[in-house]
């Protein structure tokens, strides 16, 4: 259990760290409005995740108990999907844009409009179901339990970053703008990471 639960907050953290739709808004919110405007829109985004494991924990929980084989095809499934993003990573602009000129809102503004952000975007969901099944430690054990589980170390560790890139967002801007190559650099970290946990999934 420790090991898969160490196993799954590196690949949490890996992914969080890399150049995603949520994190950039996160930063670009934070460059515009403020710190704490970044942590509001943190929360909201992560307040959706509560949601969407929810549905996870107990969909997938009722196929593991009725095929081995179905969950399995999930999993594989999964792993498809997860090389499928890093191909569309590989495919698209090295470009990362901060739109500085992002419209001011006000902290419930933000926390509502993560929180929409997330539920509306069916890519979180399949992301989940994705991401979170090869992470399970006991499939003869408490799947629902160990999904929540999962879902509180996604959101903890998420939430943690996300507000670490708003606190550090004027020198994060800064050294996206100057370095020329960190648009390359970041985009092979997300392949990277994708190709990783699409691996991962399929080992034994």
């Amino acid at each position: 259990m420790i090991e898969t639960l160490i196993s799954f907050s590196i690949a949490t953290l890996a992914l969080a760290i890399s150049p995603g739709p949520d994190n950039i808004y996160v930063l670009t919110q934070s460059l515009v409005n403020g710190t704490k405007s970044g942590i509001a829109t943190t929360a909201g985004l992560i307040s959706g995740c509560i949601v969407h494991t929810t549905l996870l924990a107990f969909g997938v929980s009722a196929i593991i108990t009725t095929s081995e084989e179905l969950f399995y095809g999930i999993k594989v499934l999964g792993a498809c999907y997860l090389l499928y993003l890093a191909y569309k990573v590989y495919k698209s602009d090295e470009h990362i844009s901060l739109a500085e000129n992002a419209p001011k809102k006000s902290y419930l503004q933000l926390f509502n409009t993560g929180v929409i952000m997330n539920l509306l975007n069916p890519k979180v969901m399949i992301f989940f179901l994705a991401f979170f099944p090869g992470f399970l430690w006991n499939k003869e054990g408490n799947t629902v339990l160990q999904f929540y589980v999962l879902g509180l170390v996604f959101m903890a560790i998420s939430f943690f970053t996300f507000s670490t890139i708003s606190l550090a967002a004027g020198r994060i801007s800064t050294l996206l703008l100057n370095w020329k190559d960190m648009g390359i650099v970041l985009k092979w970290l997300q392949i990277l990471v994708f190709v990783g946990i699409a691996v991962f999934i399929l080992l034994p």
